[in-house]
């Protein structure tokens, strides 16, 4: 008992407070403290029943009186309560990850359940634990007579700010997670979609998400009314207005608060994974981290296009011409989108067959020879939306695939919804995702997972969920007027938060001009100026610095043969052993260092603006000589004016040294460290 009272710092007390009239209210407080007592969480119980949360960091305040609760059908609340008892937990451990930015990951947090009743008599348990990084609560519903079925019509979680912010965020769009980011001040965020970063005027920096989002809906942050700080979870609906149906017993998603003293702790931080169950897959031998190339962006570019006719991209002839460059080239995966028919019905109910291919893509054929190739095939369905015919066809899908010998899927959901008039992000649509992702664990399919929900951890128990779009990514820049480079300098902050990113980079025909002629206006966005907002140094960095185990070289193959910059993602590991902030700046700058066993790869980026950074090499290992290829922007680089223009140069280094790199406007540099043996 002694050595669980050292571990677990816990204080319940009463206290008598002052309220305006000048009357007496007694409120019952408990608090909880995180490991080295960096975070201190209290909950809070009126005399009337209302229930809040407040949070401290570093003795410092930064959430105010937060209230809790429901509001269920029928203008039913469920947000006045009696304390009945609490139950306490620490945990200490670590464990190891199928694949990630670290090999171990460290998970310690003190956890109180308090055990709640409302005064109908009905049960609410409400958790909330301290990590010495972070906070998170949750609500769970016990099974209990009288209350079987829920329908939620409101979660009454509020944030309320205490002190003064600016913060990075995009707007809270029900079906789409593909926007740029805003950097304001707290009060010109008025509904925002999560992670939410935000830096405090006293440089702490937060990311407020969610974790382990099941049969629930997915949250944003809404402002309320004139309250600048103070904010309210509002859920995304369903079709006929309510926001969850469940039953008992009920478990909510973990609403997660990151904290930081630097915006590189943002991104080390593990909380969202640590909040997930283990992992519920026993055998993950088959799941496997790559690199990939494949059949996409010369769609993209409208020089192919995925329906049958003279330009079809997906031909056996082409799918071949892949699979060779990447069979020369260490690259692990080709995928090929536009195989199977039904494209030219896009847009109409049950229009794809997930099985059938067109006449000019020999699917056996393909497969065959990219097995005598050791190249793994990504198999692409495409649902435009139709989730309804997805879950018809999806068992013989699976099993089609596997029989194949095909072990990974990208699905895509680019259209309306059906069941017609739900949300891309609503409880219906987080169901069907699960579901997807149960069945490929069950089929040894690997996912990438393009219009998703937002990613909340759940790799962890399924790591076979290997990575997600969910973000405004390449493809916008072959279209459109594209991503400026402080898009890509935000998103390790922001979206990247929430899990791993299929942004899709490793552009090295930055101008789109190797096959100007050729190109075919596809897309209404298209201005006949679109443009890759970035030097080429800068693409084979955001490989490092936009985390993903199932990592794209998206550019044709003939734009990479004979260039020497490949070599930088010939074998490059997209898992890894351990992983490190350098220095970073929001929006502005980042440099990020991983390992995998004894070598290290480091990517920096910049933004619109030049700068020279400073990368100390004392994260090596003392005494030990490493050699080192630097990729960098060469002295004429400018994302706009000369984009292509880089240098490579070797050099050998050690523990003590350090190296200055001129990053051109848009610009970038990465190396390549290898332990002298």
């Amino acid at each position: 008992m002694k050595g669980f009272q050292n571990h677990l710092i816990l204080f319940v007390c009463i206290v008598c407070i002052i309220i305006p009239t000048k009357s007496i209210a007694r409120e019952y407080t408990q608090s909880i403290l995180s490991q080295s007592k960096l975070v201190e969480a209290k909950f809070i119980l009126q005399q009337d029943g209302l229930a809040f949360w407040t949070l401290k960091y570093r003795g410092d305040t930064i959430f105010n009186y937060s209230s809790l609760g429901y509001v269920l059908e029928g203008n039913d609340s469920l947000n006045r309560f009696r304390w009945i008892k609490n139950k306490t937990n620490y945990k200490n451990e670590n464990w190891k990850p199928v694949w990630g930015q670290s090999s171990l990951i460290k998970n310690e947090f003190n956890e109180i359940k308090i055990e709640l009743r409302d005064f109908k008599g009905r049960l609410l348990n409400f958790y909330m634990r301290v990590y010495d990084d972070g906070f998170a609560f949750r609500y769970e519903i016990p099974n209990q007579s009288g209350l079987n079925d829920i329908v939620i019509m409101s979660e009454e979680s509020r944030m309320s700010f205490n002190g003064k912010y600016e913060c990075w965020w995009s707007w809270a769009d029900y079906n789409t997670l593909e926007k740029l980011f805003y950097h304001t001040s707290i009060d010109s965020a008025t509904h925002v979609a999560t992670p939410f970063t935000l830096k405090r005027s006293n440089n702490v920096y937060l990311s407020i998400h969610e974790a382990a989002i099941e049969n629930y809906s997915t949250m944003t942050l809404k402002r309320e009314g004139d309250k600048d700080h103070d904010f309210k979870v509002n859920l995304v609906p369903w079709a006929d207005g309510t926001l969850v149906k469940a039953k008992t017993p009920m478990l909510s998603p973990w609403r997660a608060i990151i904290l930081a003293d630097k915006p590189g702790g943002l991104i080390e931080s593990n909380l969202i994974l640590n909040l997930n169950d283990t992992c519920q897959i026993k055998d993950v031998s088959w799941i496997k981290p790559m690199t990939y190339v494949g059949i996409w962006w010369e769609m993209h570019l409208g020089i192919s296009q995925w329906i049958p006719g003279k330009n079809h991209g997906a031909t056996t002839e082409n799918a071949k011409r892949y699979i060779d460059f990447a069979s020369k080239h260490n690259v692990k995966g080709v995928l090929i989108e536009g195989w199977n028919t039904g494209w030219e019905n896009w847009g109409k109910k049950d229009a794809f067959d997930f099985v059938t291919p067109y006449k000019d893509f020999n699917i056996k054929e393909v497969t065959n020879y990219a097995k005598s190739k050791n190249i793994e095939i990504i198999g692409h369905h495409e649902t435009g939306g139709d989730t309804e015919s997805y879950e018809k066809h999806i068992e013989e899908a699976f099993a089609s695939y596997k029989m194949l010998g095909i072990n990974i899927v990208k699905t895509g959901y680019a259209g309306p919804v059906v069941p017609v008039g739900e949300y891309h992000h609503g409880q219906c649509m987080v169901m069907h995702y699960n579901k997807v992702m149960r069945l490929a664990a069950k089929y040894k399919l690997m996912l990438d997972v393009h219009e998703p929900i937002v990613l909340s951890g759940l790799s962890r128990a399924f790591p076979n969920l290997m990575t997600a779009e969910g973000v405004r990514g390449m493809e916008w820049n072959a279209w459109s007027d594209g991503n400026l480079p402080s898009h890509t300098c935000t998103l390790p902050f922001t979206r990247g938060i929430a899990g791993p990113m299929d942004y899709t980079p490793g552009i090295f025909d930055i101008d789109l001009s190797s096959h100007s002629g050729e190109r075919v206006k596809w897309n209404s966005l298209d201005n006949g100026n679109s443009a890759v907002h970035s030097t080429i140094a800068n693409q084979l960095a955001l490989m490092l610095v936009l985390y993903s185990p199932l990592q794209m070289a998206s550019d044709l193959p003939e734009n990479y043969e004979g260039n020497k910059a490949f070599a930088f993602i010939e074998n490059l590991p997209t898992s890894w052993d351990e992983s490190k902030v350098i220095d970073a700046s929001i929006g502005e700058y980042i440099i990020i260092a991983r390992r995998k066993e004894n070598n290290w790869f480091v990517g920096a980026i910049t933004n619109e603006y030049k700068r020279e950074l400073t990368i100390s090499f004392s994260f090596l290992e003392n005494n030990k000589e490493y050699n080192a290829v630097i990729y960098a922007d060469g002295n004429d680089a400018d994302f706009e004016k000369n984009p292509e223009s880089i240098l490579i140069n070797e050099l050998k280094i050690n523990s003590t040294d350090s190296v200055t790199i001129k990053l051109a406007r848009g610009g970038g540099a990465c190396l390549k460290i290898e332990l002298v043996k």
